[in-house]
């Protein structure tokens, strides 16, 4: 099981960079769509799922750790610059190849600790459905700028293979953790997934608010926007109809 998990893992954020060869970078209209969709999903399984959950422990430590959560993210995004959210600026300096590695960097601790609190949450499946749609618009973004910023194709594949390790990384190093050390990663499983619930909060609320352009109704959004809170909200009752 964990094979599988891991391969889909790491085929949507490769399959989703690698797209970035064969559709125009300047439309944009579907990787808009795929995020309004995303943001959507995630916050739906971070109310739904995800912070009930954490809150079940009544540690009262919790909630700081959601903001410690939500506090790095901000940091990570002055490296990545919104990635994880679609942005796909380029620096008007970079007359020549200049690579990225702040972005790099971000993106993958990002990816890897995003992945962590798979091996011991009870809600795996919708966790991993967040992350892999999450990834597909991040990488495509990702693959966007190390192309502008005139990095070979071989180079910018290599990287986006990269990026797309992370989370299989993080999920089957923290799965070991899990089956060899007992009780290591149950002991800090609340602020770790309390730590992640910040940072999808605050990737999530970031992309819906960046969803309505000039506050204008914009009718494929809104529908890929509630298509993702009622996946998350059909995940919901469909696990509590099986309990």
């Amino acid at each position: 099981m964990e094979i599988i998990k891991s391969l889909i893992l790491f085929s949507s954020p490769f399959l989703g960079g690698l797209s970035v060869f064969f559709f125009k970078q300047s439309n944009r209209n579907n990787l808009k769509l795929i995020l309004s969709f995303s943001g959507a999903y995630l916050f739906a399984i971070c109310a739904l799922h995800l912070m009930p959950e954490v809150y079940e422990s009544h540690n009262h430590l919790v909630g700081v750790f959601v903001l410690v959560g939500f506090a790095f993210q901000i940091i990570l995004e002055q490296f990545s610059e919104g990635v994880e959210h679609g942005h796909m600026h380029v620096h008007a300096h970079h007359h020549g190849p200049a690579f990225p590695y702040g972005l790099m960097a971000s993106l993958c601790l990002h990816a890897f600790l995003e992945a962590i609190p798979l091996s011991s949450s009870s809600s795996q499946n919708e966790l991993l459905f967040g992350i892999a749609v999450h990834h597909i618009p991040a990488a495509f973004a990702l693959g966007s700028i190390l192309l502008q910023s005139h990095i070979s194709k071989p180079v910018t594949i290599g990287m986006l293979a990269i990026f797309a390790l992370m989370s299989p990384i993080g999920f089957l190093m923290s799965t070991a953790m899990s089956h060899n050390a007992l009780g290591v990663l149950s002991q800090y499983f609340d602020y770790i997934m309390a730590v992640v619930i910040g940072i999808f909060l605050h990737i999530s609320t970031t992309i819906l608010f960046e969803a309505s352009e000039d506050h204008k109704f914009n009718f494929y959004k809104t529908i890929a926007i509630f298509m993702g809170a009622g996946i998350a909200i059909a995940l919901f009752f469909a696990r509590g109809a099986a309990h």
